[in-house]
């Protein structure tokens, strides 16, 4: 039995060094990429929320002007305001058949021309963490989106015909 001590300190050093600390770093990279999706989809269904209460444009850009003015506090959040990540806005409406199709509406926001329905989406955001430290390639998040019918399309109730940007 003397030769026996340190068995059991050398078989947790084997079970920790080979299950527990992998394990541990598996649930920690999990979590934080779960958060990072939720984060990002939650992000587009406000920057969509946004964008069908205010009033549209071609472009999109007041929404995306938004979306990067107000970034949510989350990792990698830089991505959005300059990185690759890239926000989309698409206005639709809705044709005698009831598909939708893409908005091609006057130039200008006014009560005549309105769209019926907005899609904003996020694509390329990449989730690197620990891994790009390690010399693993990022993980990109799939496209998210987001559609909500247009609401009140940026129309001050107050001043009739008067355009919230």
């Amino acid at each position: 039995m003397a030769g026996r001590k340190g068995q059991s300190t050398v078989e947790f050093i084997l079970a920790f060094g080979a299950i527990l600390l992998p394990m541990t770093f598996m649930l920690i990279f999990v979590s934080q990429l779960l958060w990072v999706w939720h984060s990002v989809n939650e992000f587009t269904r406000e920057g969509a929320s946004y964008a069908s209460s205010h009033c549209w444009e071609s472009s999109g850009q007041n929404v995306v002007d938004f979306m990067r003015a107000n970034v949510p506090p989350m990792v990698m959040g830089d991505q959005v305001q300059s990185g690759p990540a890239q926000i989309s806005v698409a206005y639709f409406s809705q044709d005698d058949t009831g598909q939708l199709a893409p908005y091609s509406g006057g130039g200008d926001c006014s009560t005549s021309c309105v769209p019926d329905v907005v899609t904003v989406s996020i694509s390329g955001f990449q989730f690197g963490s620990f891994l790009t430290s390690v010399g693993l390639p990022p993980i990109t998040v799939p496209n998210l989106q987001a559609s909500l019918p247009m609401e009140s399309a940026g129309f001050n109730a107050d001043t009739p015909g008067a355009c919230v940007p």
